[in-house]
């Protein structure tokens, strides 16, 4: 009787962190393709609003890079589930670089910020060199995959419920 009844509670277990795994999952999935739709969406209107200016200026072409960059870590993360940092920060440093000759060409007036925005550009770029340099020395470790996870488990179930009875 308490065999049956640890082997329910086991089995009930299982099918809550799988049902779990499979929620977590889907807004994963979703959440993925919103973000990805999002991005497409916004790289099309911005493509169209300088068509429509007729000209092209350099700001426009960062800013496609910009949401090129997000395409990819949409695209990477949804082929690897792990969002490489570096991705994050070359944004950031091409977010800067178009502000940067965004308030250069507008104002044509070096100052204090164009040193400020220089210098994030700079330590943005170090912080590259140091996630790249560190994840050469010290590899991350896979985790176990949820899914094989589940599978061993019920293949060590399936061969207790073997040799219990």
């Amino acid at each position: 009787m308490l065999n049956r009844i640890e082997r329910l509670r086991i089995n009930m277990h299982g099918l809550a962190e799988s049902l779990g795994n499979l929620l977590m999952e889907a807004f994963h999935y979703l959440a993925l393709f919103a973000i990805g739709a999002i991005t497409a969406w916004a790289g099309v209107v911005a493509f169209c609003g300088m068509l429509e200016k007729g000209h092209i200026t350099v700001d426009d072409v960062l800013l496609l890079f910009i949401y090129l960059e997000l395409a990819a870590m949409v695209g990477i993360y949804f082929k690897t589930n792990h969002m490489p940092i570096r991705f994050m920060i070359y944004v950031a440093i091409t977010a800067l670089t178009r502000l940067l000759i965004s308030d250069i060409s507008h104002t044509h007036k070096p100052g204090w910020g164009v040193v400020m925005v220089s210098g994030a550009i700079l330590l943005l770029a170090l912080a590259i060199l140091v996630v790249r340099y560190a994840s050469s020395r010290f590899p991350a470790v896979a985790g176990p995959d949820p899914r094989s996870r589940a599978r061993n488990r019920e293949e060590a179930e399936s061969e207790r419920d073997d040799t219990v009875e």
